[in-house]
């Protein structure tokens, strides 16, 4: 069994969910099928939800009426038949009646999370109609059935594979399953959602349960490209990466995959393949355990990095600094991503203000503070790129009149990253397709 997961791009029309409902139907192996909401649909709910939040109720009405009346328009060009259209229009009424009764009472979290399932719990429901107007044996399946995330707001890898083998046990004369992407329920039983990286995040888990032959994510870009091809001209997919490869990746900018989808795969040792929905016969890029090529094979970007030096001489010697300056981050729970050390200070860098003046208050009390924002981390990825001579020539080459602020080097195998002023991006991603990649 396999799973194939399609983005709010790929369904985000209704040419484009009857060109997803040939792509599942193409093999004959038993697939599960995770789908993202319309494109366009989570913003507008999160949308919905901020008026709300802030007691703007005839703003979020305006809101609410807009999508509702995109949704009766996909509706008429999705579905031919005038039943199925009326089961539409009934699945449609139901959520939007959801929608407007919220205006009526107190907003709160729980509340937030279930405006913001909406999107997935009717994209698949009108799928369902489709598959079921051209006679396609399914069975939607609930995702907040089997879907769950622990205390820690951490999927729950072991109650998911329970819960879904015995939903697939229970319909074993099914080939095709219909899921939702995104939602969950949390430990108190309340609708959810996975947060980061969402419906792919899903189909990995998913995939992972069942030990899938193969986790397909469907998008609109074929594979994941060598640099970014909105800013670089001449990128390229690259065919093959290691999970560690892709990992990288993913974590420093490239969007295609959000880093979080990589590990279930990867423990479950599930290939991931990244393909086009648009051009469902390109090859895209497949993401498995090992990959024998060596050398730089994609360079990644992350904006939107805050720098942060501590600086003290009392740090000479000074036992168990570093455990206190990380016990910060850690109480306010932001992450790092580079971070490197002197004698005398400690650099380091997060890609979240939230608590950034908390953060800088605690840290004074060990020295000299200094801020740095608007910075990007551009990150060179590949198969133990480190240990390459001549790509270690050839990057510091390209690049030596960028002004670099951090290096980081050694931390892993497959990653040399840099941090520089965020203007000086766009330039070192060109120089490098040119002096790296020789693109």
């Amino acid at each position: 069994m396999k799973v194939m997961k399609f983005g709010g791009t790929s369904v985000g029309k209704p040419e484009r969910m009857h060109q997803v409902a040939e792509l599942v139907t193409k093999s004959k192996e038993s697939k599960i099928v995770v789908l993202s909401a319309l494109s366009g649909t989570t913003n507008a709910l999160v949308m919905i939800s901020e008026e709300l939040a802030n007691g703007k109720k005839d703003k979020a009405k305006q809101h609410i009426d807009d999508l509702e009346k995109h949704y009766h328009e996909f509706i008429q060009n999705l579905l031919k038949s005038k039943t199925l259209r009326q089961k539409a229009d009934a699945i449609i009424k139901e959520h939007f009646e959801f929608l407007n009764i919220i205006l009526r009472i107190s907003f709160s979290d729980a509340l937030n999370k279930d405006i913001l399932a909406q999107g997935e719990l009717m994209s698949t429901k009108l799928f369902s109609l489709y598959l079921e107007e051209i006679k396609v044996d399914h069975l939607l399946l609930p995702a907040l059935e089997f879907m769950r995330i622990d205390a820690n707001d951490e999927p729950d890898l072991k109650s998911i594979k329970s819960s879904l083998s015995a939903l697939l046990k229970k319909h074993s004369d099914k080939k095709i399953f219909v899921t939702q992407g995104y939602i969950c329920k949390n430990i108190r039983g309340e609708v959810d959602n996975l947060k980061r990286g969402g419906s792919d995040y899903t189909a990995s888990l998913i995939a992972a349960a069942i030990e899938a032959s193969v986790c397909e994510i469907w998008t609109d870009i074929d594979g994941m490209h060598n640099n970014d091809p909105r800013i670089v001209n001449h990128t390229e997919p690259i065919e093959a990466l290691s999970f560690d490869e892709a990992a990288e990746l993913a974590y420093f900018g490239a969007k295609i995959l959000h880093p979080t989808c990589i590990w279930p795969a990867q423990k479950s040792h599930v290939p991931v393949k990244l393909l086009n929905t648009m051009q469902p016969d390109a090859k895209g890029t497949t993401i498995q355990d090992k990959v024998e090529t060596k050398g730089a094979k994609a360079v990644a970007a992350k904006d939107g990095i805050i720098a942060i030096k501590i600086k003290s001489s009392r740090m000479l010697l000074a036992y168990g600094f570093l455990r206190k300056v990380f016990e910060v981050f850690e109480k306010y729970r932001t992450p790092i991503d580079m971070i490197t050390t002197s004698e005398v200070a400690i650099s380091l860098t997060i890609d979240s203000t939230d608590h950034l003046k908390h953060i800088i208050k605690e840290l004074e009390p060990f020295g000299t503070v200094e801020i740095d924002k608007n910075q990007s981390i551009i990150s060179i990825v590949g198969n133990c790129v480190v240990e390459q001579k001549d790509v270690l020539l050839k990057i510091f080459k390209t690049i030596h009149h960028i002004p670099i602020r951090m290096i980081s080097y050694g931390g892993s195998r497959h990653n040399i990253s840099f941090l520089i002023p965020g203007k000086n991006k766009n330039e070192m991603l060109q120089i490098i397709n040119e002096g790296v990649f020789g693109m």
